[in-house]
């Protein structure tokens, strides 16, 4: 296995190479971590464009070995240098040349601290990619021997949620991590209480969540007969009256990553993020894995 991260100086790619750090240290794998310099434009030897080209390479070299001072010795890296016509497709080139496991990328500058929104480069790889993405929340820091201890997956009942569970129970089991199923119930709201039968909405979401609870049941008993078996397995429920309150309710700790998987509505080999997949991202307070279906069949055994 190896993971792939883009080799930035700015608090986002800080972020990114301390969660590529965290993953790597708890499967024991390899990282890669990779510079991009942006030859966009075809470079014409007679004028200044070579020296232009130059001093972008010169600055790559310069963020590669702030990436090594920042990386703890107990990781294994390579660092190198791609050229490309944009950051998005090197990152995704190189991950080809590495053939990684995964792609690792920080969160744009205007989320909140602790919490996730994409930037134009997390965008283009997190919906082009066919390998996991991971996603590190703004001013992301992992400890300097930190492990992952616990996998949640954020379980919905569609279709090909068993391979996603089945293949974070795989990842979690062998990393010694717990797995959690996660379910997330939103409460309706009404602007005029008198309109509408009292307990109507409750009793939609408490439907809803019998249902979702002997699902989620039944998940869990199949993955206790999995050959890799995660050291704990759980679930919860997190209900609330806003999609913040209902994530915030399931609680989380140092070490948790949260699984989710692309939606139906994308290309099943790639990344595709739909409405709820984008909510639970942009309000989960921990690292995010977003796995591509295909790539959930692999995972799981299912290939």
């Amino acid at each position: 296995m190896t993971i792939l991260v883009g080799c930035r100086a700015d608090e986002s790619g800080i972020a990114a190479l301390s969660l590529a750090a965290l993953l790597a240290r708890s499967a024991d794998t390899d990282l890669v971590v990779c510079a991009v310099v942006s030859d966009a434009w075809p470079v014409d030897p007679t004028n200044l464009d070579t020296e232009f080209l130059a001093y972008l390479e010169r600055v790559a070299q310069q963020h590669l070995d702030q990436a090594r001072a920042r990386l703890p010795e107990d990781v294994r890296a390579t660092f190198i240098a791609r050229h490309a016509r944009s950051v998005p497709k090197g990152l995704m080139d190189a991950a080809d040349e590495y053939d990684a496991d995964m792609i690792v990328v920080g969160s744009s500058s205007s989320a909140a601290h602790g919490r996730l929104s994409l930037g134009a480069t997390a965008e283009r790889i997190a919906h082009g990619s066919e390998r996991p993405v991971a996603m590190a929340p703004r001013g992301f820091r992992a400890g300097a021997h930190a492990t992952v201890r616990r996998v949640t997956v954020a379980y919905g009942g569609t279709t090909g949620g068993d391979q996603l569970v089945r293949a974070a129970a795989r990842v979690a089991g062998r990393v010694g991590a717990a797995l959690r199923l996660a379910a997330f119930a939103v409460r309706p709201t009404t602007l005029f209480a008198d309109a509408v039968v009292a307990g109507k909405d409750d009793l939609v979401v408490e439907q809803w969540v019998r249902r979702t609870t002997d699902a989620i049941q039944t998940e869990l008993d199949e993955v206790r007969h999995l050959p890799e078996v995660p050291s704990r397995i759980d679930a919860v429920l997190g209900q609330g009256y806003s999609w913040p309150e209902a994530i915030d309710d399931a609680g989380w700790a140092e070490g948790d990553v949260l699984v989710i998987g692309s939606s139906r509505g994308g290309p099943v080999a790639r990344v595709f993020l739909g409405s709820r997949s984008s909510k639970i991202l942009r309000n989960a307070p921990v690292p995010v894995v977003v796995v591509p279906g295909a790539a959930a069949e692999a995972l799981a055994g299912d290939d």
